[in-house]
C-alpha cells in the first residue's frame, strides 16, 4: 500500500507541474494598454464568426468576440491576463494564483475536477483548457453552446504561436504581437550568451525522489536545459517524466542538480544527505538548485524560466562586470 500511494504521489506531482505549483512569483508587468487595439461593432462583425482549430483538431467555430472567458490552467490564465483581457476572464482554476488579480476571479475547479456547475452558471462565451480534457465534461460544455478549446504547448515555440492564436482569436493581436516578440527578444539574449560555451554542463533535473524521476525529452524542462546550452543526462529517459536509477544518476555524474520548489520538505540539505549522493560532482561543488515553479508552466514567462535555468547552469556568463 505504501509503494501505491508513494506512486500515485509521483503522478498528481508530475501533473501538477503543468498546472503550477504553490508559491508567489516576479511582480506583474503592466498589462498592454487596450485603447491600442480599439475594436470596433464594426470591426468585430468583420472578424467573426471565426473557425479555429484547437490543438486536438478539434474544430470550433467562435460566434462572436468573446467577452466572457474562462481558463482551466495557470499557464493560459497568464496568456490571457498578457493580452490586457482582465476583464474579460469570469473564472479561473484553483491553480491560477498569477498574476495576483487572477485570485480574485471566481475558481471553477481544476484539471482533476472541474465545477461544471459553476461554469455553466457563468454562461461564458469561451473556456480555454490544458490538455484534451475529460470527454463528458467537453460534452456538458459543449452541449450548452459554449466554445470550448483544448491547448498543450510542448515548447517555447508552440507557446508563442499559442499566445497569437489567443490574441487572434479574441482580437487582441496587437497586445499578442508585443507579448510573443518581448519573448523572443528574451529567448535569444538568452541563447546569444550560451552559445559561447565550449564545453557543455551535465545537467539533472529531478520531479520526483522517491522513486527517482528525470526531466526527459518531450518535457519543458529539457528544452530549457538544451537552450541553456546543458546537457540533460537524462535526454534518452523513456519518456517526459521517467524514472531514473541512483545507479545511472551517479554513472552520468551531473555538473548541476535542479529542483523545483514543489514541497516544504525537500530541501537542499535533505537531497545532499541522501545515500549515494555524495558521490555526484554537483553535490561535491555546491552545484545544486531549487528554482522557482515558473519554470514549467508554458505561458507567457516561460522565458522568464529559461534564463532561471540559464543563469543557474552558468551564473558566470550573467554576473554584472
Amino acid at each position: 500500500m505504501k509503494s501505491i500511494m508513494k506512486k500515485l504521489t509521483s503522478i498528481v506531482l508530475v501533473l501538477l507541474m503543468f498546472f503550477t505549483l504553490i508559491t508567489g512569483c516576479t511582480p506583474k508587468e503592466e498589462s498592454p494598454n487596450k485603447e491600442e487595439n480599439p475594436i470596433t461593432s464594426e470591426e468585430s462583425s468583420q472578424i467573426y464568426p471565426m473557425e479555429v482549430e484547437d490543438g486536438f483538431g478539434n474544430k470550433v467555430t467562435i460566434e462572436k468576440q468573446p467577452t466572457k472567458i474562462i481558463s482551466l490552467a495557470p499557464s493560459h490564465t497568464e496568456i490571457l491576463f498578457a493580452l490586457g483581457l482582465d476583464n474579460e476572464v469570469v473564472g479561473v482554476s484553483t491553480y491560477c494564483i498569477y498574476p495576483e488579480e487572477a485570485n480574485a476571479k471566481e475558481k471553477v475547479g481544476d484539471a482533476f475536477n472541474v465545477n461544471i456547475e459553476k461554469i455553466l452558471e457563468l454562461n461564458p462565451d469561451l473556456v480555454i483548457q490544458y490538455g484534451p480534457g475529460k470527454e463528458d465534461v467537453n460534452n456538458k460544455i459543449r452541449n450548452a453552446g459554449i466554445a470550448l478549446l483544448s491547448y498543450e504547448p510542448e515548447s517555447i515555440d508552440s507557446v508563442i504561436n499559442l499566445i497569437e492564436e489567443i490574441g487572434k482569436i479574441t482580437n487582441t493581436m496587437i497586445q499578442a504581437k508585443s507579448v510573443t516578440v518581448d519573448m523572443m527578444s528574451k529567448r535569444d539574449y538568452i541563447t546569444n550568451k550560451v552559445s559561447k560555451v565550449e564545453e557543455k554542463a551535465k545537467v539533472f533535473f529531478e520531479i520526483w525522489d522517491e522513486p527517482l524521476q528525470a526531466a526527459g525529452p518531450g518535457s519543458f524542462i529539457d528544452e530549457l536545459i538544451r537552450l541553456s546550452g546543458g546537457e540533460n543526462i537524462a535526454s534518452d529517459a523513456e519518456g517526459p517524466y521517467a524514472q531514473f536509477d541512483l545507479e545511472q544518476l551517479i554513472e552520468r555524474n551531473p555538473d548541476v542538480y535542479l529542483m523545483s520548489k514543489d514541497l516544504e520538505t525537500k530541501t537542499i540539505e535533505s537531497v545532499k544527505s541522501r545515500p549515494g549522493f555524495s558521490e555526484i560532482n554537483a553535490i561535491k561543488n555546491d552545484r545544486i538548485y531549487m528554482l522557482d515553479p515558473l519554470i514549467s508552466i508554458p505561458g507567457p514567462r516561460i522565458v522568464d524560466g529559461l534564463e532561471i535555468v540559464a543563469k543557474s547552469i552558468y551564473p558566470e556568463l550573467f554576473e554584472k562586470k
